[in-house]
């Protein structure tokens, strides 16, 4: 399992590999990895609120639908908010431009300094989510996106945006 760190998202990718005995010399070992081709991925995505709120929701494509219902999402869940991002794709669409445009007064997205993860405290979520999910088995991609959306949904991360943002990197 690999992930791909991005600002307001987490990429999670499954790829099964197993192990296959096939008959060689004897001076060599018998046992060869094999991956499958079986790559599926989930995409985490995430936002805290400087209240101590938090948003995690899954989905299976990183695009710019996806993105904009996340943004919905958001303004149901905080009302009129502000959101950092980077500058990926899905995040300065046209789709998503328009979405924006209609509800100026709602929402409205800031842009992160190019590779400054250190300015996102989502970017901690996505390190203990690593750490606590990755360090496991998963027989099955089913599985694997199960533990995932459990461990997003039911854990609280508790950080201080403001002290993790004004915090000295020294």
């Amino acid at each position: 399992m690999e992930y791909n760190k991005d600002k307001m998202n987490q990429y999670f990718v499954y790829d099964y590999i197993f192990k296959r005995k096939k008959w060689i010399s004897a001076d060599k070992r018998p046992i060869v990895t094999v991956t499958a081709g079986y790559r599926k991925k989930t995409i985490v995505f995430g936002c805290l609120s400087i209240e101590g709120k938090q948003l995690f929701l899954q989905y299976d494509n990183f695009n710019s639908i996806t993105f904009v219902d996340y943004l919905k999402q958001i303004q149901k869940q905080f009302g009129r908010s502000i959101v950092f991002v980077d500058r990926a794709t899905p995040h300065c669409s046209k789709i998503t431009k328009q979405y924006l445009a209609q509800h100026k007064d709602a929402i409205r997205l800031e842009y992160l300094p190019v590779g400054s993860p250190e300015f996102n405290a989502v970017e901690e979520c996505w390190r203990q989510g690593k750490y606590n999910i990755l360090s496991c088995y998963y027989n099955t991609f089913d599985s694997l996106k199960d533990v995932i959306s459990s461990y997003y949904r039911t854990r609280r991360f508790n950080l201080d945006v403001i002290k993790y943002l004004t915090r000295s990197t020294d």
